[in-house]
Parts: C-alpha cells; sequence; structure tokens
C-alpha cells in the first residue's frame, strides 16, 4: 500500500515537473510569433516590396519563388551551423584545458558558455546575412541575388577544406590540457614510486632491527603504518580521478569531432540542389521564358532527379536530407508563388465575365505584386521551420547525450527571451534585413528549448510525465503565439520530428 502511494506520487511529480518543462519550451517559441510577424509586415510595405516586384517579372514567378526560397533556406541553415561551430570551439577549449570535470559547477560552466556561444553566434551570423542580402537587393537587384548565392554555394566546398584544416590545427594547437594531464599523471607515478620506496625501506629497517634484537613500539609502528595506508589511498583516488576526467574529455573531445564534421558537411553540401534549382529556373526568365510552361516541367523533372539520386545514395547523410527537405521546401515556395499570381489570373476572368474589364498591364503588374507577397512571406517562413527545426536537432541531441533536461529548456529558453529582449533595442539600428535575420537567429535559439523538451518527452518513466511535457508545450507555445492555431500547429510537428532524427 505504502509503495502503491509512493508510486502515485512519483508519477504525480513526473506530470507537474513535465508541464513546467513543457511550459518553458512551448512559451519561448510562442513569443517569437507578434516579432516575427511584425518583422513580415515591415517587409511586404510596397517600398520594401519594390525591387523584389520589379525582377518579378524578369525572372518569372517560378524563378523568383526559388530564388527567394533558396535565398532564405541558405541563411537560415548557415546562420545556425555557424552557431553550431561557435559552441563547438568553446566547448572544445573548455576540453581541452582540461576543465570539464565532473565537478557540477564546471559542468554547468561548461554548457553556460556553450549555449550563449551558439545562440550568439547564430543570432549575429543572421544579422550579417540579412543586411547582406537587403544590401545586394537594394543595389544589384534580384539578379545580383542570383550571382550571390551562387557564387557563395561554389565557394562552400572549398570552404569545408579549410576549414577542416584549421580545425585540425586548433587541435594540436589546444593540447595544452593533455600535456598538463599527462604531467599530473607523472607527478602520481612518481609519488607512488616514492611513497612505496618509504614502504620498503619501513620493512626492511623492522627486519634488520629484529634481527639485531631490538624492539620498537607498537604504536609507534601502527601510526606509521596508517600514515602510510592514508597516503596510498589519497595517492589512489587521485589517480582514478584523473583517469576518469582524462576519459570524459577524450568522449567529449570526440564527441565534439562528431558533430563539428557532420555539420561543416550540412553547411557545404546541403544548399547545392536548392541553388541548381535557382540557377535553372532564373536562367529561364532571364531568357524570357519565366512564365512559359516549360520551366514547371524542368523543375518538377529538376527535383524528381535530384532527390532520387539522393535517396538511392548508399552512404545517406545527414546533408542529403537536409538538402533534400531544402530542395522540396523551395518547390513548395515556388508552386506557392506561381499559384499567387494564378489567382489574379482568374480573379481578373470571373471580372470580365461580369462586364468588369480590366487592362494587361493591370493585370500583370497586380500578378507580379502578388507573386513577390507570396514569395517574401512563403520564403520567411519556410526559413523560421528551417531555423526551428535545426534548433531541435541540437536541443534533442543534446538531451540524449545525457547533458541534462532542465539544463538545456531552461538555458535555451533564458537566452532567446534575452535576445528578444534585447532585439527591441536594436531594431531600429539593424534594418529591415538585419533585424529579419537576427529573429530568425532567435527561433533557432528557441528550437534548441522546444526540441529539447519534445526529446524530453519521450524520456521519462510513465506516460504521465511525457503527456504533462506535451501539454505543457502546446498550451505555453498557443497561449504565448496569441492562439496561432495554424502557425504553431505546422511548426510543433516540424520541431518534434526534427528533435528525433539522430544526425549522427
Amino acid at each position: 500500500m505504502k509503495q502503491a502511494k509512493l508510486g502515485a506520487k512519483g508519477k504525480l511529480k513526473e506530470t507537474a515537473v513535465g508541464f513546467v518543462l513543457g511550459a518553458v519550451g512551448g512559451c519561448i517559441l510562442g513569443a517569437t510569433e507578434d516579432p516575427l510577424d511584425k518583422i513580415v509586415s515591415v517587409m511586404t510595405t510596397s517600398s520594401s516590396l519594390k525591387p523584389v516586384v520589379e525582377e518579378a517579372r524578369t525572372v518569372g514567378a517560378l524563378g523568383l519563388g526559388t530564388l527567394m526560397g533558396a535565398t532564405a533556406l541558405t541563411t537560415a541553415m548557415t546562420s545556425v551551423i555557424a552557431g553550431v561551430i561557435l559552441a563547438a570551439v568553446i566547448t572544445s577549449v573548455f576540453a581541452a584545458t582540461g576543465r570539464c570535470t565532473g565537478s557540477h559547477k564546471h559542468s554547468v560552466g561548461l554548457w553556460a558558455s556553450a549555449g550563449f556561444a551558439g545562440a550568439f553566434g547564430t543570432t549575429l551570423s543572421g544579422v550579417m546575412l540579412g543586411s547582406a542580402i537587403e544590401w545586394i537587393v537594394k543595389k544589384y537587384s534580384m539578379v545580383g541575388l542570383l550571382w550571390a548565392l551562387s557564387l557563395f554555394t561554389i565557394l562552400k566546398p572549398p570552404m569545408r577544406f579549410l576549414f577542416r584544416i584549421l580545425w585540425k590545427q586548433g587541435e594540436v594547437c589546444c593540447t595544452l590540457g593533455s600535456d598538463a594531464r599527462s604531467l599530473e599523471r607523472e607527478n602520481l607515478e612518481i609519488s607512488d614510486w616514492q611513497q612505496r620506496q618509504r614502504v620498503t625501506l619501513q620493512i626492511e629497517k623492522r627486519i634488520l632491527s629484529l634481527e639485531k634484537g631490538s624492539s620498537t613500539s607498537g604504536m609507534e609502528d601502527r601510526t606509521r603504518w596508517v600514515t602510510e595506508q592514508k597516503e596510498r589511498e589519497q595517492i589512489e583516488r587521485k589517480r582514478l580521478k584523473n583517469e576518469e576526467a582524462e576519459m570524459k574529455q577524450k568522449t567529449l573531445h570526440d564527441w565534439i569531432n562528431t558533430v563539428m564534421m557532420k555539420h561543416v558537411d550540412f553547411l557545404a553540401f546541403s544548399g547545392v540542389p536548392m541553388t541548381i534549382i535557382t540557377m535553372v529556373t532564373s536562367g529561364f526568365g532571364l531568357f524570357g521564358y519565366g512564365n512559359h510552361q516549360s520551366v514547371l516541367i524542368v523543375l518538377l523533372a529538376l527535383v524528381s532527379l535530384m532527390g532520387y539520386f539522393l535517396l538511392q545514395s548508399s552512404d545517406f547523410n545527414f546533408w542529403m536530407l537536409l538538402g533534400c527537405m531544402g530542395m522540396f521546401a523551395t518547390f513548395v515556395i515556388a508552386m506557392l508563388t506561381l499559384h499567387a499570381g494564378q489567382v489574379v489570373v482568374t480573379t481578373a476572368m470571373k471580372l470580365r465575365v461580369a462586364g468588369h474589364n480590366q487592362s494587361r498591364e493591370t493585370i500583370s503588374a497586380h500578378m507580379n505584386y502578388q507573386s513577390s507577397l507570396e514569395a517574401v512571406k512563403t520564403a520567411f517562413f519556410g526559413a523560421k521551420l528551417c531555423q526551428l527545426g535545426l534548433g531541435a536537432t541540437v536541443g534533442g541531441t543534446l538531451v540524449r547525450h545525457s547533458t541534462g533536461k532542465v539544463r538545456v529548456i531552461a538555458g535555451a529558453a533564458s537566452v532567446a527571451g534575452g535576445l528578444l529582449v534585447g532585439m527591441d533595442v536594436l531594431s531600429p539600428v539593424l534594418g529591415e534585413g538585419g533585424a529579419a535575420g537576427a529573429l530568425l537567429g532567435v527561433v533557432g535559439a528557441a528550437g534548441v528549448s522546444v526540441g529539447a523538451t519534445a526529446a524530453a518527452a519521450g524520456r521519462w518513466s510513465s506516460w504521465q510525465g511525457t503527456l504533462g511535457t506535451t501539454v505543457g508545450l502546446i498550451i505555453g507555445a498557443l497561449g504565448m503565439g496569441k492562439w496561432h492555431t495554424v502557425n504553431i500547429g505546422l511548426q510543433l510537428p516540424v520541431a518534434y520530428v526534427f528533435a528525433m532524427t539522430k544526425p549522427f
């Protein structure tokens, strides 16, 4: 009876703790909705949308959709990877300097520093990329953006090779921590040898004294032996502690290397499929075939062909999965952009039947405007889902790596909340592009918290804990998100799927 009561109390506690953790992750996700809506409203005003509308007739609806989609998704992916790389560098420095011991204080400092560095790196790179895109569009139009995207995609594989070399050099330079461990191990071995020598000498002296017939105080011998035993135990404890720290350091270092190499490969290759379809569809537009049906046929063929070869790869990698997802997302954005223009044509035909004729120029201008509006909105929403999903992948991985679900959920939510507060102050300075990129970085940090929450939901010992975490996540996201059911309803499944993904 007593055990049943204790079991019920434990399940109730898991439910309550799970609900609180879920609410924390959900609330920070919902808190990003209003700032994102505001920046989208600013980006879709007539003055901000003018450069996009002017180029819509040049590259066509499909070209515009693929260009906006590929640019937004590439920006999101790049900023997240920048944050992951910076966090990995900070963690590697901790590991190399030997500060990744089992101490709770050092452990909290390690993950807090890595988490802050990751969120800061993601947000800062988002600001830089967003500002760069805004400058390119205003100065060189959408065609300049196409060339910039293509050049960036071409340069990423060589940058990957260079980064690998720099990372290896950094590992060589950071061997000071290992040297310190080796020196400590040598000192322990010397102390152990000296202690053994002292014991040997004492035994020899005792034997000689017995042979000579002299005797010593038993109390003195016992005191001496107790002292030597304590010293021996102390040396053994230090040795075990040193070996445990070395093993933990090596495990963490190997894990960091795996994370780094996988994410660098992801950065280098995942954007290639998106850029290829963008270059092809935009090229048709530049040669005057932007609105021709052949563009749609070529787009379908390209997406199907590249998707088939990537999925059929015998060595299927994380970057291939994300590359396929990004390519299909770009395809969807292009279809929605095309559909927005077709809706204008359909409406004009209905008005013509009703006796309200419109000129061809008016219809064309309205088509370009609606296509541009849809391209910007859907591309930004796609980038938001990409940031959220990649952040959730990081959060889920950290929880499965036994980093501590409370630490990850609360820490990521705190950092994201702090960045949101800072955005209110800095948004006038950053401009539209910089503010949009920064907010996407905040979504990535919030995604870490949401992903950790989703991963933690399945790690409770009872289904009540899982249910409480899930309910808290949904209620927190909807409540703080002002009950944007459709947006939140799309984001939560994406975050859950990515949180369950094992990238390595």
